[in-house]
């Protein structure tokens, strides 16, 4: 399945650079999440998750401001991007991935319909974000955002790195001063 073969391209990706993720998500309800623990190995690049289906949720574990719920809704620009931010500065991650949409059968709008997605990553600090509204009924919208939140991690991962080549070398050297200046004080 494609959801397995991009968690493993990513958990490959991420194990290598030595580089970690985090989480943040509504509409999927943590299937971003159970397909990157399904690659064995996954502790070594996934940091946690945030399942933040309620505004509440967001509010308290992601900081996402209630003006912003008020104005935009929880489905949202403004909103996934908070969700982002807010999951990479309460985690040990160097990169996240944020969804809120609304999977159906019920709840959508003319503005708003069934199968409207946001997605969002936050790269390091660079927050980027996507709009789709995607066919079909439940389950195909879930599976076709976790997918895409896989597939904008590993573009914005591998872009990143690419324009950061000597990151891994640096923060390498400066961890290998610190053991070297803890051992030396001891």
């Amino acid at each position: 399945m494609l959801i397995e073969a991009l968690a493993t391209q990513l958990g490959a990706l991420l194990a290598d650079k030595n580089k970690k993720i985090v989480t943040a998500e509504s509409c999927t309800g943590g299937w971003v999440s159970q397909a990157i623990t399904q690659v064995a190995g996954s502790s070594l690049w996934f940091d946690r998750t945030y399942v933040t289906y309620s505004n509440d949720a967001k509010r308290q574990m992601l900081g996402v401001k209630q003006r912003t719920l008020s104005k935009h809704g929880a489905v949202s620009q403004a909103v996934v991007e908070e969700m982002a931010v807010g999951a990479l500065k309460k985690s040990e991650a160097d990169f996240s991935v944020a969804i809120s949409g609304i999977a159906g059968p019920d709840g959508g709008t003319e503005e708003k319909p069934v199968g409207t997605v946001w997605l969002a990553w936050n790269i390091r600090g660079e927050v980027d974000s996507s709009m789709v509204v995607l066919p079909g009924g439940r389950r195909d919208v879930r599976a076709a955002a976790v997918t895409l939140a896989l597939q904008g991690l590993l573009v914005r991962i591998r872009k990143w790195l690419a324009d950061h080549p000597g990151c891994q070398v640096v923060e390498q050297a400066v961890e290998k001063e610190l053991t070297q200046s803890l051992d030396e004080s001891k």
